[in-house]
């Protein structure tokens, strides 16, 4: 079983149309709200996206340049699905997943997918010729999804991390921090994919991925405003707020 499909899966079959992700970015106004539905059909639109354009297979190496984002929960989600192994590192991965501000990075991946993060799905501007357009490209793709093969629990996910780790933590920290479906939490914490310290640790996993083994939904700020982060909270009946 993939990471994906042991995290959402039961958030899916318990209440699909529930809102699993509210996204702010407060330099832009924008305000985004998926359903665990409506960001699955996402997952496996780039899930598609990945193996279909990118050649992505169980085994092979995805670096995730990106900031903590709706559209880097569905760039994880989508290349776990494909069995694939997230890294934070372009240095020989099969293909790189970066935004404006890390291509220069990501060039040292065999592949680039360039990410604008428009809310409008605007292209990047600029992009290398030999790069690929996610926002281009993967609303082509369809919004159902099925791994090529089974993927093992075993089978690394994220570095040196597990299928079976990342999803035996995410599940433990939704445990200690007492996440559980009925949790809201607006976060503007980054998702940073080193895991060797336990104080980037805390990012991805209690950021994001306790969340979705939780059961609960996660408000994500980008760019806080801290001075509307009370309202913004209140507004959006949050039961716990990660700074």
């Amino acid at each position: 079983m993939t990471v994906t499909d042991a995290l959402l899966a039961p958030v899916l079959a318990a209440d699909p149309r529930r809102p699993l992700i509210t996204f702010y970015d407060d330099a832009t106004g924008e305000r985004l709200e998926f359903s665990g539905e409506t960001l699955a059909n996402w997952i496996a639109k780039t899930a598609n996206f990945l193996r279909d354009e990118c050649d992505v297979e169980p085994g092979m190496r995805v670096a995730v340049l990106l900031p903590a984002h709706w559209q880097t929960a569905v760039a994880l989600l989508g290349a776990w699905w494909n069995g694939a192994v997230v890294t934070a590192d372009p240095a020989g991965a099969d293909v790189a997943l970066a935004d404006a501000e890390h291509l220069d990075a990501a060039g040292a991946a065999d592949l680039v997918v360039g990410f604008s993060l428009d809310a409008f799905g605007r292209p990047l501007a600029e992009l290398p010729a030999d790069a690929v357009d996610y926002a281009s490209e993967v609303r082509l793709h369809g919004d159902v999804f099925a791994p090529s093969s089974p993927v093992p629990g075993g089978a690394p996910a994220l570095d040196d991390a597990t299928v079976d780790d990342v999803v035996g933590t995410a599940r433990r920290r939704a445990a200690e921090l007492g996440y559980d479906a009925g949790s809201r939490v607006l976060s503007v914490a980054d998702w940073p994919l080193d895991l060797a310290s336990p104080d980037r640790r805390a990012g991805l996993v209690d950021g994001l991925l306790a969340v979705l083994a939780a059961g609960g939904s996660l408000v994500q700020v980008r760019h806080p405003d801290p001075a509307a982060l009370d309202r913004k909270a209140e507004v959006e009946k949050a039961t716990l707020v990660s700074l």
